[in-house]
């Protein structure tokens, strides 16, 4: 359920342009510990409240190439690293006709993940043929990267390796060109982003907060974290603060200082 200010609130909210927002993992534990997965009935909740809310899905790569024309009310779903249990979120967004972009993992295509352990989910990672498949049913698939390691901290010459080497093989296993990028930990810089465009990416997504295309930069689009305690009513929050904290404080914040300009604003047209 979601609670009838936050749904109003959402219904009514401007269109600032899309909005991007990061998931991981998709558990069928109702409530799964690592907070970067959200339970498959959250999930599915969360896709239903957009629908609801008249957002229409499409792909990092389609809303960057829009840039700053598009204001229509969109959300660009996406999944970091390549989970095998994100294959359940295809299956819940294909039987909404909605689409999502995925940011693979490159040196763990098949594998169990080899970076350094935080409480992600156990198992493998996405395969070849499940990227095949889900490129197929509409899904794009972007890069995250070889190692999924953190990019400021690299050489030049390593930099240059993980980005290209990623595209490569995901490009050999899709058969298309692959365009979209994601930093993993959300760790970047201006050299990052400069050998980001240098090895032939069109667009990619920090985890900096925001509407996506607030920089008017297709090298740092912006995106919303959507955690494993966040409910349809916090996600309703979330986009009408394009912010990571969809609390009522945070939505308190927000509505006394949108008062508190309109107020001031009335002032001044009295005092003029």
């Amino acid at each position: 359920m979601v609670d009838p200010l936050s749904r109003s609130l959402a219904r009514r909210a401007g269109n600032h342009g899309p909005l991007m927002l990061m998931y991981h993992s998709i558990s069928r534990t109702a409530s799964p510990e690592w907070p970067w997965a959200v339970s498959l009935a959250n999930f599915e909740r969360q896709l239903d409240l957009l629908a609801a809310l008249g957002y229409r899905t499409a792909t990092m790569a389609a809303v960057a190439s829009a840039n700053n024309a598009d204001t229509s009310r969109t959300a660009v779903i996406t999944f970091d690293d390549g989970y095998e249990d994100n294959l359940l979120a295809v299956d819940a967004l294909v039987r909404r006709g909605m689409t999502a972009t995925w940011f693979i993992v490159t040196g763990a295509i098949g594998a169990p993940p080899d970076w350094p352990y935080d409480g992600r989910p156990d198992g493998r990672m996405l395969n070849a043929a499940e990227l095949r498949a889900m490129q197929a049913s509409g899904m794009e698939i972007g890069s995250h990267t070889t190692s999924h390691c953190r990019l400021t901290r690299t050489d030049d010459s390593r930099l240059d390796f993980e980005l290209t080497a990623s595209k490569a093989a995901l490009e050999q296993i899709l058969g298309n060109e692959v365009g979209s990028f994601a930093y993993p930990y959300g760790d970047w810089d201006e050299r990052c982003a400069r050998a980001v465009a240098r090895a032939g990416y069109r667009q990619a997504c920090t985890t900096r907060t925001g509407w996506a295309l607030r920089d008017g930069n297709p090298y740092t689009l912006r995106r919303l974290t959507v955690f494993n305690h966040d409910s349809a009513s916090t996600l309703c929050r979330k986009l009408v603060l394009a912010h990571n904290d969809g609390s009522f404080r945070a939505l308190a914040g927000y509505l006394g200082s949108r008062l508190s300009a309109r107020l001031k604003g009335r002032t001044g047209q009295a005092g003029g």
